[in-house]
């Protein structure tokens, strides 16, 4: 139930009769308009107190206009620029389609019946700022007794999506989201959390924060990792990093009409183990589902690997209409980016071990905890470059063993998915930089064969 305290950016009682309105009353053949709005609450906190009580309000109404099958767009912040936005992009589509010497392949959305997902949850409208400011309390608390600091972040947000078009889509959806993320520093030992759901419950906030100091603790007196190649044991942030460069190895709509990539010269094929099995789903109970995408069309799961074998694609209207399929509702507008197909919820399948059983075993390996300043190297071969960072240990027989430092590493997600023998059954999710909406959600794993540093690209271990 929706609170004074925590309400959408925009009113959401006549929103969609009012952007029917204005779709229809113009000289366009179709018309989508698109609201994208967020009202988030966010409290930070470091050196020991509340630092940054910070409350955010984003709306966007996107209009695309189609003339003879060629479309053009433009937008507004508010609803009262609704009109003269609508009329902008008319005006650039009609002109577009005056100059061409044919029709374009330009449409949008018709009805479609929307997928089940839980939106709303009432423990994160709950999450307000007296108990933000708690929460933030007993991690500072946490970490001083431990003789160390804590800096981080928790929040709520309340995303609201609408979209109608001229050819009869009416959407609109409200989804709560709560945030929590941590960095707990003890003399040189650092340890980071960080999570997000639709359900504030989800996070486990108290034992999320005793968890991360205590790792804290434990990370002092770091040593270097040694050059070579590893068994290692990745946590759920650092197996969500590399997932989510899945996407760009080939399993975006664009690439796969461009011929590049997973999807166009491997489907169906074996690329990684058989315990692996990665999609994009919208209807999952993690990350953050939601129902329609942009354009207004229903959104579905999306295989990307099942059992190590390579599925679909993700796709807007525009590249499923490339590839001959049907849009699977996935069409994404970044910031400052061309409208994409995008995949916005990444979600790997649990296996039954706790992490510490996927250490168990391991002989001789390294334990990280997550990945930071990854980029992609080698679309081909899905080869990106990164560092490893705070909770890092050498495993030794079975059990952590001296904490390390961050190493850079260079390696191909797809050999390392190869390798996957082991799969955790707790899962964790976090934000996808420059998505809207967008979460990887991951278990722990055990690979072989990783490469730290200068390791020969040959060498095997």
């Amino acid at each position: 139930m929706r609170t004074p305290e925590f309400l959408p950016p925009v009113a959401p009682d006549g929103l969609l009769e009012r952007l029917s309105t204005t779709a229809a009353s113009t000289h366009a053949d179709a018309v989508e308009i698109t609201l994208l709005g967020r009202a988030g609450e966010y409290t930070r906190f470091a050196g020991g107190r509340v630092h940054q009580p910070q409350d955010i309000v984003e709306t966007q109404y996107a209009v695309r206009a189609v003339v003879d099958g060629h479309a053009a767009r433009a937008a507004t912040g508010t609803i009262g620029g609704l009109t003269g936005a609508v009329t902008a992009a008319v005006k650039a589509a009609q002109a577009l389609a005056q100059a061409a010497d044919r029709p374009g392949n330009a449409t949008v959305a018709t009805p479609s019946a929307l997928p089940d997902a839980t939106l709303w949850h009432d423990d994160t409208a709950a999450f307000d700022a007296g108990a933000r400011a708690a929460a933030a309390g007993h991690a500072m608390r946490e970490a001083d007794q431990a003789g160390g600091h804590a800096a981080g972040m928790f929040g709520r947000a309340l995303t609201q999506i609408a979209v109608v078009t001229s050819s009869g889509v009416a959407h609109h959806a409200l989804a709560t989201e709560a945030i929590g993320s941590l960095t707990a520093t003890i003399a040189d030992g650092t340890s980071h959390w960080i999570d997000l759901h639709r359900s504030c419950g989800a996070l486990d906030l108290t034992a999320s924060v005793d968890r991360t100091v205590a790792e804290a603790v434990a990370g002092q007196n770091r040593i270097p990792v040694p050059d070579g190649r590893y068994t290692i044991v990745l946590g759920p942030q650092a197996a969500g990093e590399l997932l989510g460069f899945l996407e760009a190895a080939g399993f975006s709509g664009e690439l796969a009409a461009a011929g590049v990539g997973l999807v166009a010269r491997r489907a169906g094929q074996q690329v990684a183990s058989p315990l692996v099995t990665v999609a994009d789903d919208a209807t999952a109970a993690v990350g953050l589902p939601i129902g329609f995408d942009m354009e207004g069309t229903p959104k579905r799961r999306v295989p990307l690997l099942t059992n190590g074998i390579v599925g679909e694609a993700v796709t807007n209207l525009a590249t499923a209409k490339a590839l001959g399929t049907s849009s699977t509702g996935h069409a994404h507008i970044a910031r400052e980016e061309v409208p994409a197909p995008v995949a916005a919820n990444i979600v790997m399948d649990a296996g039954d071990a706790t992490e510490a059983q996927l250490i168990a075993g391991v002989e001789r390996g390294i334990y990280v905890q997550r990945f930071w300043y990854t980029r992609l190297v080698d679309r081909l071969t899905a080869t990106i470059t990164g560092v490893s960072r705070d909770g890092c240990f050498l495993i030794d027989n079975g059990q952590l063993a001296q904490p390390v430092a961050g190493a850079r590493f260079t390696h191909s997600i797809l050999d390392f998915l190869a390798t996957v023998d082991g799969i955790g059954a707790a899962r964790r999710s976090q934000p996808v930089m420059n998505v809207w909406n967008g979460a990887v959600t991951a278990p722990a794993l055990r690979g072989h064969g990783f490469r730290f540093g200068a390791a020969k690209i040959e060498e095997t271990r």
